[in-house]
């Protein structure tokens, strides 16, 4: 009998057995994919374009980048935070390890990648990076006047801040949750509930951000299920109303070709960055303030995170639309004019790059795209040429009142030539 290629003799079956149980124990080894994960390393393509975005400055949280020898200075101050934990609520360590321990593998699934930390070591980084979250946020809320190697410093709370909102800095909310009793302190909201970690949380992000266009979405995020910090911010951001786009993406006019136009421009409702509207010739933006470091950070962690994770990638579309409208400095410079960008980076041809340098690392779905329908109507508002006309006419003849006067005399004369030209031929005939 002919042998069929997948009978292999018995001397050489046995020298492949070594391999075969090598690469079996790799596969043994595979963690199973967990759809409780929501902390990632930001991709190469993202990360390249500036790791400085991505990287902590001061404070690492989670175990992705302890033990990183320029963040080790905080690791005592941590301690100290713990402790002063400990003592705020009158609780012991082996009552917060236990909280932990039990959560561990939950909490390893969060992250993408596995965690080589032992057990007990990665307890120990979870409880002194959680404990120093929560207290950092209680401190600010109660505004503290004591000795602090943060709040007695100023840059070094900024930096604080900023790396509480990197990616790759996370630690899952359920367990600052669980580590958090509201009961505890004696804080109210102003609706004269215990105040939830969800609203310490909010309030210290969105005061340290500034941000507008997050109105109304506290009451939603309360009831939403929270990742971690970038998580938060993304929710804060997010339209309240879901997509609902009838139209395929097309790119729509820079600024400066809409104002050519005849578009007129109006700061648009604080209550939501999405809240982008065009009707009767006039587009309606929210206000966007930009922040020399901060605004890049923010939106470059929040499109990594919307990459990674999430099914409606909203920021990345709300880059892409803004990306199309500003090509230029000269569109820059119009958005700031109407009010419509605050510009904190010194001229308006930065702003132009970094909104573009953005849109660089966006994504897009053309077929669900959450402004499709705006952008349909401004290019079809663009393409009608009786807007051109009339919009360089009124800019270029009428953008005075002496050109007014000007052209009104100038006609007037036309008239009068005619009118004695007429009268010249009827005398002469």
């Amino acid at each position: 009998m002919e042998n069929d290629g997948h009978d292999v003799p018995n001397d050489l079956e046995n020298q492949y057995i070594p391999l075969a149980t090598s690469i079996q124990s790799k596969l043994d080894r595979l963690c199973a994919l967990s759809s409780q994960c929501c902390i990632y390393r930001v991709p190469d393509g993202l990360r390249d374009a500036n790791p400085k975005a991505h990287t902590p400055k001061v404070v690492s949280v989670g175990p992705l980048h302890h033990g990183n020898e320029s963040l080790r200075a905080m690791e005592e101050q941590k301690q100290r935070y713990l402790q002063a934990y400990l003592h705020r609520t009158n609780k012991n360590l082996l009552f917060y390890i236990k909280i932990i321990k039990e959560k561990e593998t939950k909490l390893r699934r969060c992250y993408a990648e596995p965690i080589s930390f032992t057990s007990d070591e990665l307890v120990e980084i979870v409880l002194v990076d959680a404990v120093f979250i929560i207290e950092v946020m209680l401190r600010s809320f109660e505004g503290f006047e004591g000795v602090d190697h943060i709040f007695g410093n100023p840059w070094l709370f900024n930096d604080v801040w900023y790396d509480l909102l990197l990616l790759e800095n996370q630690l899952p909310f359920f367990i600052l949750d669980d580590l958090f009793d509201p009961e505890i302190f004696a804080h109210s909201s102003s609706n004269g509930k215990s105040l939830s970690i969800v609203e310490l949380f909010y309030k210290f992000l969105i005061t340290g951000t500034g941000i507008e266009g997050t109105n109304g979405n506290l009451d939603r995020i309360r009831s939403s299920k929270i990742e971690h910090f970038v998580d938060l911010l993304r929710q804060a951001y997010i339209p309240l109303k879901p997509k609902d786009t009838k139209f395929r993406f097309i790119p729509p006019p820079s600024i400066t070709e809409l104002h050519q136009a005849g578009v007129k421009f109006q700061v648009g409702s604080s209550k939501n960055l999405f809240d982008i509207v065009f009707s009767k010739g006039i587009l309606e933006i929210p206000k966007l303030t930009l922040f020399s470091n901060v605004t890049e950070m923010i939106f470059r962690n929040l499109l990594a995170f919307e990459q990674c994770y999430c099914k409606n990638e909203y920021l990345n579309e709300y880059i892409v639309i803004m990306c199309c409208l500003v090509k230029t400095a000269k569109d820059m410079d119009l958005l700031v004019k109407y009010g419509i960008v605050e510009n904190n980076l010194g001229d308006n041809s930065k702003g132009a790059t970094l909104i573009n340098e953005l849109g660089d690392r966006a994504i897009i779905n053309g077929y669900d795209f959450y402004f499709a329908d705006v952008c349909k109507e401004l290019d079809a508002y663009y393409k009608v040429p009786w807007n051109t006309w009339k919009a360089n006419l009124k800019q270029n003849h009428f953008n005075t009142p002496w050109a007014i006067v000007s052209l009104i005399a100038a006609g007037f004369l036309l008239i009068l030539t005619f009118i004695q030209a007429v009268c010249s031929i009827i005398s002469v005939t």
